[in-house]
């Protein structure tokens, strides 16, 4: 009777988890490390400090009308996010190179032996949460933004054409560049080479593209995450030379499904 029941017991159990225990799972292990708290809280330094600083160095009155006419003040209360994008990266690398590097991958894989589902429940679980992270600092490092940029500057508001969708594409931009990250740990494997691989892509490809001539930095870098950023995501005035926001936002949702279909396949072609 009793051998009976063990076999019964391991026949239910064989399967491992479904997605949303595997979910569950995820979300356990993220909000326990302290590696999570410190990357949220160097994101938000770098959001909102250097939006903070960038806003108190307008100079309203010393601008040509050049610079007047081409001044978007949503943008610049948003330029924290090229520090800010770095943070999440490292999140994102970090939610799979570490259970490489510590052998756990082996106890998640033996409790979720699907490693396409395994893979997808850490890209919700992380999606979601830097999502609702870089949202609710996007809005904040943008009303903190306004608020300490100086009169005469023409200020933004919520209501104004595009604002509001800069706002809210500043904060989908790091978590897209974490699941990116996600994708390339889940190939790479080793923390240091996946943060490696997240710094060259982010900053610096756009260098290597400075000497190539103008017309391939306007050809070429218009198709880069921190360009895409900057000057269509978050960008309310049009930047000459770069991609609608909607195109923009495509063209990253696209690298980020590249990143984790080319994680799925390494996970599950390779031994843990």
């Amino acid at each position: 009777m009793t051998t009976a029941t063990l076999t019964r017991g391991a026949a239910r159990t064989a399967p491992g988890y479904g997605f949303r225990s595997a979910a569950q799972m995820e979300w356990l292990k993220l909000r326990s490390v302290r590696s999570t708290g410190w990357t949220g809280a160097v994101f938000a330094a770098g959001l909102i400090g250097l939006s903070v600083l960038v806003m108190t160095h307008q100079h309203w009155a010393a601008m040509n009308a050049a610079d007047r006419a081409s001044f978007d003040p949503t943008n610049m209360s948003l330029a924290g996010l090229a520090i800010g994008q770095l943070a999440f990266g490292v999140l994102g690398a970090l939610v799979i190179t570490t259970e490489f590097s510590s052998g756990l991958i082996r106890a998640t894989l033996a409790a979720v032996p699907s490693r396409p589902l395994l893979l997808a429940a850490k890209a919700a679980v992380t999606g979601a949460v830097t999502l609702v992270v870089g949202e609710v600092l996007a809005f904040g490092a943008f009303a903190l933004g306004e608020a300490v940029l100086a009169s005469p500057a023409p200020h933004a508001t919520l209501g104004q054409p595009g604002v509001l969708r800069a706002v809210l594409m500043a904060g989908v931009y790091p978590a897209l560049i974490a699941l990116i990250a996600l994708g390339l740990g889940a190939v790479i494997r080793h923390t240091a080479g996946a943060i490696s691989a997240v710094v060259g892509i982010l900053f610096v490809l756009p260098l290597i593209l400075v000497p190539l001539g103008t017309s391939i930095q306007n050809s070429v870098g218009q198709y880069l995450p921190m360009i895409i950023a900057e000057n269509s995501l978050t960008a309310v005035k049009p930047v000459a030379h770069s991609l609608a926001p909607g195109v923009g936002l495509a063209v990253l949702c696209g690298y980020a499904a590249v990143a984790l279909a080319l994680g799925g396949w390494a996970l599950a072609r390779r031994d843990a």
